[in-house]
């Protein structure tokens, strides 16, 4: 039988978020502000003494971002922090990369961490970002689903997943504010919002959220997701394949959105039909701008050792 919730959870502020330089940063950990947004994560997550079981992509700023932020129900409950590697991040640069293995076992030695996961036969090569581990749109809509399947067949009846901002729009199959509102069909945006006042808990969350954006070089997000924000599903069918999809709650989407309505089925499949284009184009220029960077490395290397053109 299916969880009856999933709380979905994008990581606390890494070195990665602070500049896009940083995206230049293997396998980034978490800042103070990241630390501190755990804490606040910890004292104000209204369902803790609910949690079953903790799920966490295996990059270190989302499994601290677990250990950090639901240690109370950890400690309590006796769980560890399930390190699952289709929960990485859609991209392949160097920050959204994960470690290897024996990296993970060493950094997370005598702490609650399970990574039995992480030496089954195919997340062996997790982190090579080839194949099924691709930063192609459908290799990511593909762990995407295969990990909503594997949730679905959990025994525990309340999970939270930490994760990544731009994972949990494929994850969740919810492509709103995916670039801050400018996709959404214009019947969608500048909708009235509830005009009760947002309760105390969120107001403190929120606080502390925004650090994440501001600083002398806020990065540009391409997500809709802020550092440890948090949203609730349950799991309901994909009415042409029959197979799992998460829907987000009434409560949780009142907290966030207020009284605006959500987006059909249709036309969160043409949000996501323009996201995977963006993507595509995007790994292009990532790719010919790697190839470049890579002629000129080479050239440096030629004149540095007095090749070819350089000589005297």
């Amino acid at each position: 039988m299916a969880p009856v919730t999933i709380h979905c959870v994008r990581h606390a502020q890494g070195y990665h978020n602070l500049s896009v330089m940083n995206h230049a940063m293997h396998d980034p950990m978490l800042t103070q502000l990241g630390e501190e947004q755990c804490k606040a994560l910890a004292a104000n997550f209204p369902f803790m003494d609910r949690v079953d079981a903790v799920v966490a992509s295996p990059m270190k700023r989302t499994v601290y971002t677990a250990l950090h932020s639901f240690a109370p129900v950890i400690k309590d409950k006796r769980l560890k922090v399930l390190a699952l590697p289709e929960l990485q991040e859609t991209s392949d640069l160097p920050c959204d990369t994960g470690s290897n293995v024996q990296d993970l076992e060493s950094e997370f030695k005598g702490q609650p961490v399970d990574l039995s996961y992480m030496y089954t036969p195919p997340a062996k090569a997790w982190n090579t970002k080839l194949g099924k581990w691709s930063a192609t749109a459908s290799a990511v809509d593909d762990r995407a689903r295969i990990a909503r399947e594997w949730l679905y067949n959990r025994p525990e009846k309340e999970i939270v997943v930490v994760t990544h901002g731009g994972f949990l729009h494929y994850f969740t199959e919810d492509w709103m504010d995916k670039n801050k509102g400018n996709t959404l069909p214009r019947r969608h945006r500048h909708r009235r919002r509830s005009d009760a006042p947002p309760s105390p808990v969120i107001v403190n969350l929120e606080r502390v959220r925004s650090k994440s954006e501001s600083g002398p070089n806020p990065p540009s997000s391409r997500t809709g997701w802020a550092n440890t924000e948090y949203r609730s599903y349950t799991f309901g069918h994909n009415p042409k394949s029959g197979r799992p999809v998460l829907v987000e709650t009434q409560q949780s989407r009142a907290r966030r959105t207020g009284n605006e309505n959500p987006l059909s089925r249709s036309e969160q499949a043409n949000l996501q039909r323009v996201e995977s284009g963006q993507k595509a184009e995007e790994e292009k220029a990532y790719q010919k701008a790697s190839g470049i960077q890579a002629k000129l490395q080479l050239k440096r290397k030629e004149r540095d050792l007095g090749g070819y053109g350089y000589g005297v």
